[in-house]
């Protein structure tokens, strides 16, 4: 198997989704997952609930929330850090075939991790693992280092008519 390097990125919805999409695809061949999701808070995501259900995915939720109204970003860019060295160490140790790194892209966008850090990290994965990197403005050196790059980009969205993020939807 040759692993690639796959990014999801763009304004518009469906990148975890379609991250989310390949783990159930690579699960249902029997490969170890690991999902690690760098930004998303305490709200009660139905994938958590799914993960639940097998037991060759890793999920790990080590965000606190959604940076951008935070209230303390020293204590942000320490959890960012923190999540990152896991992340690194789970890329590293070759574990899984396919490693999400759920919303990668706001760590070097936040400045909270160098981006060069990350692309030394992404060039060492092991050579059959695939690594999915999930998240608005990808940068050029994330798009460069990738075999895949999808942008998604939104045309319409039910918000703009005052609907809410829904249950087995957005979360």
């Amino acid at each position: 198997m040759q692993g690639l390097t796959l990014i999801f990125t763009g304004n518009g919805k469906g990148k975890t989704t379609s991250a989310l999409g390949l783990a159930f695809r690579a699960l249902g061949h029997d490969l170890p997952v690991a999902i690690i999701q760098f930004i998303k808070g305490s709200w009660k995501y139905g994938e958590l609930a799914s993960a639940k259900r097998f037991d060759i995915l890793d999920f790990h939720v080590l965000g606190k929330g959604f940076t951008w109204k935070s209230d303390n970003l020293d204590e942000d860019i320490q959890i960012a850090r923190k999540a990152w060295e896991f992340a690194k160490q789970t890329i590293l140790a070759g574990q899984h075939k396919l490693v999400i790194l759920d919303e990668l892209t706001y760590l070097i966008t936040y400045k909270m991790v160098a981006e060069a850090e990350i692309l030394a990290v992404i060039a060492k994965k092991p050579q059959d693992m695939h690594l999915v990197i999930t998240g608005r403005g990808a940068t050029e050196g994330l798009i460069d280092c990738a075999d895949l790059v999808t942008e998604m980009q939104e045309i319409k969205h039910p918000y703009r008519n005052g609907i809410k993020a829904q249950k087995g939807i957005e979360f």
